[in-house]
């Protein structure tokens, strides 16, 4: 069978298409739009422009659907629609313009997805998981393959790119501005111990253009999937130079994500800092893929329908 799982994040809004039988899946193809939502919220509500935005881009997923003939389609939204006043009616409102229900999965959800879509890939007994959105920052720690802790944060590399930034990159006083408001998210949250971690385990856009631009400033293997702790302050130090070297490296390799990567790095790097881990491990799979298994594979109750053809 193949299943569609639609995932509308603050940043951006991704379609997985999956080959699934049994409990194990296969990923066929992946589109992805960079929506932005985090920017359409005012007064904390999500406005009309960013309600249109996020159909926009669904109608656009429902042409690839059409033309791929896929007709199990399941739509889930994060912070996107999480963390604002208006969640109910802006998700109604997405129903009646596209014909997709969206499910709003709590912090504490997308914290448990994240992680057991990672560990489907990395199988790590013990460690530390983080997941770095647009407007969200979920950590668990684990041990013998349980989850021990988890938070969901609401810091995200959108919503500090809107509050802290005043040109594209981060000047000196915006990196300080950045590591203020993350210091202080976690340091009100008494959920998380962070006792000394070997690894980080990292799922989400960020993390995957930390593990880019590592390959690219040490020569990685194209296989590779983990940077050490001193790679990674490196990079996150070139970067945070805000010069025109920094900004013709993320042009380069993550041009979409000029304005929001070195936020979502400075939260990255903060955590593993307090783990005083020694790397960190990048997987393909997360938050979809832990939603996939858990609420479409496992028979959850879950609100599901065909696409029409």
């Amino acid at each position: 069978m193949k299943q569609a799982v639609i995932d509308i994040g603050s940043n951006s809004m991704r379609l997985t298409v999956y080959h699934v039988k049994q409990e194990n899946f296969q990923i066929l193809f992946r589109e992805k739009q960079m929506a932005g939502l985090a920017g359409y919220v005012e007064k904390g509500a999500l406005s009309e422009d960013g309600i249109r935005c996020a159909c926009d881009g669904l109608l656009e997923f429902r042409k690839t659907l059409r033309s791929l003939h896929i007709e199990n389609v399941v739509v889930f939204a994060t912070a996107s629609l999480r963390n604002i006043s208006n969640s109910d009616e802006a998700a109604e409102e997405i129903k009646e313009r596209t014909g997709f229900h969206v499910e709003i999965i709590s912090g504490e959800e997308e914290a448990a997805f994240g992680y057991m879509g990672a560990m489907k890939e990395l199988n790590l007994s013990g460690g530390a998981f983080v997941d770095i959105g647009g407007a969200s920052t979920e950590i668990v720690t684990f041990q013998n393959q349980n989850m021990l802790s988890s938070v969901s944060l609401p810091i995200g590399s959108l919503n500090l790119y809107r509050k802290c930034v005043k040109k594209i990159l981060p000047s000196a006083n915006g990196v300080r501005r950045i590591q203020e408001e993350i210091t202080s998210q976690l340091e009100e949250e008494k959920k998380i111990q962070f006792s000394q971690q070997e690894v980080v385990a990292c799922v989400g856009g960020t993390a995957r253009a930390v593990l880019k631009f590592a390959k690219k400033k040490y020569h990685l293997p194209q296989q590779c999937n983990e940077v050490t702790a001193q790679q990674f302050h490196e990079i996150v130090e070139m970067l945070c130079k805000a010069d025109k070297a920094a900004t013709d490296f993320i042009l380069k390799l993550e041009p979409d994500r000029i304005h929001t990567i070195i936020p979502g790095m400075l939260i990255l790097e903060e955590i593993v800092r307090r783990f005083a881990a020694d790397k960190i491990l990048i997987s393909r799979y997360g938050v979809r893929e832990g939603y996939l298994c858990q609420k479409v594979l496992q028979k959850k109750d879950i609100p599901t329908h065909k696409t029409e053809n």
